[in-house]
């Protein structure tokens, strides 16, 4: 049987940036994809934003890692030639109700460490962007876009280069504790048993299946796995916005906001869809949802202008019926076997957070 120090089960941003953060410390790390490449599903479907850590729970480690995150992330893409950027956030109110709003959602961003909040008057933030609607807006200096893909062909090129390698298409299929060691069934064209002391689940939506095939987790701790869809439209129009316009939050989501891509076309979504089985396809009906809420903001938007994009998948660990949740970042202390991490529930702003995250990780591993 083949043996080998680390195995990280999922080469999505997250798994790749635990994985690099493994091989540089010096470890022999292999890298499990069931899929034929890297980032390949939730990783590839999100709206690519640098988050500021607005929102999150105070002291949650969403909060935490997506703050501490954003931070590592600016600096990696200025030392690593990864196209981003650092445009700006407005988020926007359209009656005095959300007005009201404001000095508050800025006040639980100061709290979290977010830094370059700035309350505006409509004239103020019409100054920024012309074509926008609102009676005030509350600006988020340190949101930003990059080039995801990019991004995750530099983890894996300092992976490859620190001697880490992958395997594609090769799915975990079972795994065992046994004397300090997981021996690991692995599936794909050639199947194959393989041993190693440190087994990371970073599977995304797919974690707490793994889990459940690892001999010696207790089921008690794994938890279940919902499945919300975000849709994604594209605008036929040019949108005259250089920044991204988020609507003051809704109970239940962040509203229909405006996000840009490195080309400053303009997209909008995600909206929320909970479903039962994986589907990516986007029903162009949906849009008849989003030109009422653009609208609000963004009033000169053409009949007709949205078209469907494409869809990602949040890797929910909580119901529709539950407002938010938490990453989850299970050690040996959290389930007693040794040498084992799971990351569950790992949604937005995982990509924002995926280097403090590995961080966390090795902190686990070193402790």
């Amino acid at each position: 049987m083949d043996k080998v120090d680390c195995v990280v089960v999922g080469a999505g941003v997250v798994g790749l940036a635990v994985a690099r953060r493994l091989a540089k410390a010096g470890r022999e790390v292999i890298v499990l994809e069931a899929a034929e490449d890297i980032g390949t599903v939730t990783s590839s479907r999100n709206s690519e934003v640098i988050h500021a850590g607005i929102y999150y729970k105070a002291g949650s480690l969403m909060a935490r890692l997506c703050v501490a995150g954003k931070r590592l992330l600016y600096r990696y893409c200025d030392e690593h030639g990864v196209p981003y950027r650092n445009c700006g956030k407005l988020i926007v109110a359209t009656n005095p109700a959300e007005t009201e709003k404001l000095q508050g959602i800025r006040a639980h961003a100061e709290a979290n460490g977010v830094e370059g909040m700035q309350l505006l008057s409509g004239p103020e933030a019409r100054l920024m962007e012309p074509e926008l609607a609102c009676e005030a807006a509350l600006l988020s200096a340190s949101t930003g876009i990059l080039d995801s893909h990019a991004y995750m062909l530099s983890l894996r090129g300092e992976i490859e280069d620190a001697g880490g390698a992958f395997a594609f298409h090769t799915p975990l299929v079972r795994a065992k504790a046994q004397a300090g060691l997981f021996e690991l069934e692995v599936g794909g064209e050639q199947p194959m048993t393989l041993a190693c002391r440190l087994l990371v689940n970073a599977a995304g939506l797919t974690a707490p299946a793994v889990a459940r095939i690892i001999d010696g987790m207790p089921p008690s701790l794994v938890p279940t796995a919902y499945l919300a869809k975000g849709n994604y439209f594209s605008c036929s129009a040019r949108a005259p916005f250089s920044r991204l316009i988020y609507p003051v939050p809704e109970p239940g989501g962040l509203g229909v906001h405006l996000t840009l891509d490195m080309a400053g076309q303009a997209r909008f979504g995600p909206d929320v869809q909970w479903i039962d089985t994986i589907d990516y396809t986007v029903d162009p009906a949906r849009a008849e949802r989003f030109y009422p809420a653009i609208r609000r903001y963004w009033p000169a938007l053409p009949d007709g202008a949205l078209m469907p994009s494409y869809s990602g998948i949040r890797p929910k660990i909580v119901p529709p019926a539950v407002a938010s949740q938490d990453f989850v970042i299970q050690g040996p202390c959290d389930h007693g076997v040794d040498g084992l991490i799971n990351l569950f529930g790992i949604e937005s702003p995982g990509l924002t957070s995926s280097l403090a995250i590995a961080d966390h990780v090795g902190e686990l591993v070193a402790s």
